[in-house]
């Protein structure tokens, strides 16, 4: 990248911004019209459990997203000694679901209740029930349907519910809209009219009726558009939000906010009909864009869209690398007490290679992963376990190679009904920081969901990049589709390594998850046992 040419273009605002508030860290990511990354800016941040429910406070989003934009202004300062006073356009991207719900005052009327919590199973089963069509425990609707059943006092004040992204995206713009990825996580789409479905928001309108709930679905709901769309532009308050400095200027025109399912398709390319990718972080899915309708509903799968309106089925499992994390930072804290010298990406580097080394006593281990409930596999809580049979020789190895599998292991169990359906993939593109370590966690996943791997060379970028490049294709997309602009634009040269587990391989994994489909048995006594 030319040095000057970069600098004119952060001097005239030809550059898009995007920022993505993810479950452990919030990354801000700065791309010219190239879609190269000049700057990164991050923040980390976790969930807290308060009163039983996964949430975060709302002065730490903003705290979060105005360090995250600090960080990267700094980084662009040291590397092309400029300000940025003038952003193009911006892009808004956030964990999908859950429910921030606002009076008429624009009050927030209850704590955030995030994607983690699965406390509205009534709900989602009637609403999948009377829908024909699936409505997961962490979707918007269920959880607004579960305060009506639970009677929450704060539910006649309900003037509008949105999620972190439509939220984000409206105090900095003014605006209650949503990108299609996102809104479908909230309510089911139309996949003619590429809009709320207008028959299930009549059926749910009867349905809260007879509840004493009294207002119209849609009316409550962030308007819902397709990739490209006008979705406003930075108010003067809402640059004093993200930049408190006052250097930002006010203007930067905004692309519609999207869910982390949606700019990680983005980020991958994988928004045409039959490919796919993979997110693997705090929590795992798998999107895959549908050539048609599936034959039935399923419970464990998710119907989404594309940010450009096409369907998705998405394989959604809460619990991924938690767990993982939680004994790297067990061994972290045994080497500084230790007083040695190490260096953490090193130690993530040295554990999973190990697990490459694991041999047959693998079958004598069981890790359950899970820090929050389930609904794949029907947890209703989390309690991270790992047992083993006497006989089961413990080391690294092993150790680490039961933890990475075990964190794929419920992804399998829905994959399964994909296949089941007769899907089929070539490959499926991964990215995630789980990733980083080369030819571990995508030689497993490859097993998991029985197909080749791809990682592309921009892998480690993520969703952040992803909604850059959202925001960049709405500032100069030049009449292009979005699958037009990604190829063409985006990923005409970018550099592919991909994994591709053996039979063999595949049927181990396959023998893992039955061993671990029956020990289930031992979470659920745990949920109920140990409290």
């Amino acid at each position: 990248m030319n040095k000057n040419i970069i600098i004119n273009d952060i001097n005239f605002g030809k550059i898009s911004l995007g920022i993505e508030l993810g479950s452990t860290r919030i990354k801000g990511v700065l791309i010219n019209n190239k879609a190269d990354v000049l700057a990164t800016g991050t923040f980390k941040w976790e969930n807290k459990l308060i009163n039983g429910i996964w949430t975060y406070d709302l002065d730490e989003v903003w705290e979060g997203i105005q360090k995250t934009y600090i960080n990267l202004k700094e980084n662009i300062y040291k590397k092309y000694n400029v300000k940025i006073k003038k952003i193009g356009a911006i892009g808004i991207s956030a964990m999908m679901h859950g429910y921030l719900a606002f009076d008429a005052k624009d009050e927030l009327l209850v704590p955030f209740r995030t994607w983690r919590n699965a406390i509205t199973e009534e709900a989602g089963k009637e609403l999948t029930s009377l829908f024909g069509f699936n409505i997961p425990q962490r979707w918007s609707i269920a959880h607004l349907y579960q305060a009506i059943l639970n009677k929450e006092k704060h539910i006649p004040e309900v003037e509008f519910f949105t999620t972190l992204a439509g939220y984000v995206h409206w105090r900095l713009t003014g605006e209650k809209i949503l990108g299609i990825g996102d809104a479908s996580g909230m309510f089911p789409i139309d996949e003619e009219t590429k809009d709320y479905d207008q028959r299930i928001a009549k059926q749910f309108n009867d349905l809260i009726q007879e509840k004493g709930a009294k207002f119209d679905i849609i009316k409550l709901l962030p308007k819902s558009v397709l990739a490209g769309s006008d979705a406003g532009v930075l108010t003067e308050k809402g640059a004093r939000l993200l930049d408190p400095s006052g250097e930002l200027e006010a203007g930067s025109i905004f692309a519609p906010p999207e869910g982390d399912a949606g700019t990680g398709m983005i980020a991958t390319n994988s928004i045409g009909a039959n490919t796919g990718n993979i997110s693997a972080g705090t929590s795992v899915f798998a999107m895959i864009v549908l050539e048609k309708k599936l034959k039935q509903v399923y419970p464990e799968i998710d119907m989404v869209m594309t940010p450009d309106g096409l369907p998705v089925a998405m394989v959604h499992v809460n619990n991924c690398t938690s767990e993982i994390n939680a004994w790297v930072q067990l061994f972290a804290d045994l080497l500084q007490r230790m007083g040695v010298d190490y260096n953490i990406n090193k130690l993530y580097e040295t554990l999973f290679l190990s697990a490459l080394e694991a041999d047959e006593d693998l079958e004598k281990y069981l890790v359950y992963g899970y820090h929050s409930g389930e609904n794949i596999t029907n947890i209703s809580e989390g309690r991270p376990l790992f047992t083993r049979l006497p006989d089961a020789k413990l080391n690294i190895s092993n150790f680490m190679r039961a933890q990475i599998e075990s964190a794929f292991a419920t992804l399998n169990m829905g994959m399964q009904i994909l296949f089941n359906e007769g899907i089929k993939l070539n490959s499926i593109v991964g990215h995630g920081g789980i990733f980083q370590t080369e030819g571990v966690a995508q030689r497993i996943i490859s097993a998991a969901v029985q197909s080749t791997v791809t990682l592309m060379d921009t892998a480690d970028e993520g969703g952040a990049w992803g909604m850059a490049i959202l925001a960049e294709y709405r500032r100069d997309s030049t009449g292009m589709s979005l699958k037009e602009y990604l190829e063409n634009k985006v990923f005409i040269d970018v550099e592919e390594k991909k994994y591709t587990a053996t039979e063999d391989e595949i049927e181990k994994f396959r023998n893992f998850v039955k061993r671990y489909e029956k020990g289930l048995e031992i979470e659920k006594s745990a949920i109920e046992n140990f409290k």
